[in-house]
């Protein structure tokens, strides 16, 4: 049974306190010798960001590793400081119910653009999700229900807003100096390409701007030969996609000026399509003016694991934006789990952090002792903070410490249930569970109990507990008998009677809060 822990448990001090908010610390703080994780404002002083704002923009993004092509060199000097102001967009089909890491480069690429006065729109496939991008697939997409898409429609439009609106927020908290002000900043605006496809008549389109494609060209794309060559082969439907894409940002070029679009690499064939035919059409009924207003491509490395594996649905090894799909705890986890050859790279491209800082202060200490993992602790504390809102990532910090304390990084904090209710409230991991559930609630047996924490069979709950996989309480005591009685003795079984610590296997848990 589990032991009492109604003692405050308390370890010799190390760094959870020093765990930045973003908030300058007190003179009463601990000194930087014991703070192991560089706090926020340490990192973003002010005269770490000069560097980062006397390059142009696109030099910039080459430096945090965001860019891998464009279409024109005249980007460079376009997105010098102080330069006219630019409109760009990328796309998202709804093929998935969130949006996912590989997503967010471009995402974040455009967040880039807008801190420094830039406007940009969010295109979501309502159309073009019917159809299906071939780009980087060995087999055609399976087909989705009208309603599915649609309702995914309406969900990666709110994930793409939230976004934004926690971009802006995180730089703020990490003294921007273009997030200082709102009216220095780019608009957004979200956009479904479904809203003029559906107003599109084939014949006429084929008639207006089928002149203006070359089969030739198309033939020649990679994404067009890749599956050409494949045994399965290419429907016309993805073989046309690179037309929609095209039209999409030709449609977005003549009704809001919008002149970059962003993209993954697996979309340079399709972001090419589209300036080839905003060119041939601005020389037909612009009067040959195309250079009055150029239409330009970039696209960002793909996502990829040390071993080259690219990340994304479909290698089934997503990391989701959705808080239901990949939880805050989650994101930390994956993060700080990281290798020491993606972490210099990551923390340049999924966070804000100067470079300076970057190089400097977090590689530099890093170095010293990468067992520490110093550089993993501070990406994973960004990219929540980024996603989620500042202050979830020191959350997720101290739910790490929690959970993983070890000897050179033990946990210091007094446990309460209160406090934990509270920084475990958007972990993912906390639930709550009614004994009414039960018909008997003063003699539940733990594996039925466990059954409904973990979410499994009771067959699945009672293997694991006799496989020695079941671990209980703050002292992960080893639970092996299926059959046990839980008497909810709350002082003795429970923190402060009111939460249950489960451990399953070596690396979940779950929090869960024991009601009547």
């Amino acid at each position: 049974m589990l032991r009492s822990i109604r003692a405050p448990l308390r370890v010799n001090p190390r760094w959870v306190r020093w765990q930045s908010t973003g908030q300058v610390p007190s003179a009463e703080g601990p000194p930087d010798t014991i703070a192991i994780v560089p706090p926020v404002h340490v990192l973003t002083k002010t005269e770490h960001y000069e560097k980062d704002y006397k390059q142009s923009l696109v030099s910039h993004l080459q430096s945090r590793n965001l860019v891998e092509s464009i279409t024109s060199d005249d980007l460079y000097k376009l997105t010098e400081p102080n330069s006219k102001k630019l409109k760009l967009y990328c796309g998202a089909d709804p093929t998935a119910k969130s949006l996912h890491l590989g997503n967010l480069l471009p995402l974040m690429v455009l967040l880039h653009f807008r801190l420094r006065g830039h406007d940009i729109f969010g295109l979501v496939g309502g159309a073009t999700g019917a159809v299906g991008d071939p780009s980087g697939r060995t087999s055609e997409r399976s087909e989705m229900e009208v309603e599915e898409r649609i309702d995914n429609v309406k969900v990666i439009q709110d994930q793409m807003a939230s976004f934004f609106a926690n971009g802006l927020k995180y730089a703020q908290s990490r003294q921007l100096p273009s997030s200082t002000s709102t009216q220095d900043l780019g608009a957004f605006t979200p956009v479904n390409n479904a809203d003029w496809w559906s107003s599109v008549n084939l014949l006429d389109f084929l008639a207006t701007y089928g002149k203006h494609i070359r089969i030739s060209q198309m033939l020649a794309r990679d994404s067009i030969l890749s599956r050409l060559n494949s045994q399965q082969g290419l429907g016309f439907n993805e073989f046309t996609y690179q037309i929609l894409q095209a039209y999409d940002f030709w449609h977005l070029f003549k009704t809001s000026g919008v002149n970059v679009q962003v993209g993954g690499n697996d979309q340079w064939g399709n972001i090419t399509a589209g300036t080839d035919l905003i060119s041939r059409v601005q020389k037909q009924f612009g009067e040959g003016k195309a250079s009055d207003m150029p239409s330009y491509g970039m696209t960002v490395p793909l996502l990829l694991t040390p071993n080259g594996q690219k990340f994304g649905k479909s290698a089934g090894n997503a990391i989701f934006i959705s808080e239901s799909m990949s939880s805050p705890f989650q994101l930390y986890q994956f993060f700080i789990n990281c290798q020491d050859e993606m972490v210099d790279k990551l923390l340049r491209m999924f966070t804000l952090l100067p470079l300076d800082s970057i190089e400097s202060i977090v590689m530099t200490k890093h170095l010293e002792d990468p067992g520490l993992r110093i550089a993993q602790r501070v990406l994973a504390r960004e990219v929540v903070d980024l996603i989620h809102g500042p202050g979830v990532g020191d959350e997720m910090a101290y739910i790490t410490s929690f959970l993983f304390p070890t000897p050179d990084q033990p946990f210091d904090d007094e446990i309460s249930a209160d406090k934990l209710l509270h920084k475990f409230r958007k972990s993912g991991i906390l639930l709550k569970i009614s004994l009414s559930l039960f018909k008997q609630p003063s003699e539940v047996k733990m594996s039925a109990l466990l059954a409904k924490i973990m979410g499994k069979s009771r067959n699945e709950t009672k293997n694991l507990i006799k496989a020695g996989g079941i671990y209980l309480g703050i002292e992960r005591d080893q639970f092996d008998d299926p059959e046990d009685v839980v008497l909810f003795d709350r002082d003795n079984h429970l923190i402060d009677g009111k939460l249950l610590l489960v451990r399953a296997g070596k690396q979940k848990y779950f929090l869960a809060e024991i009601l009547d």
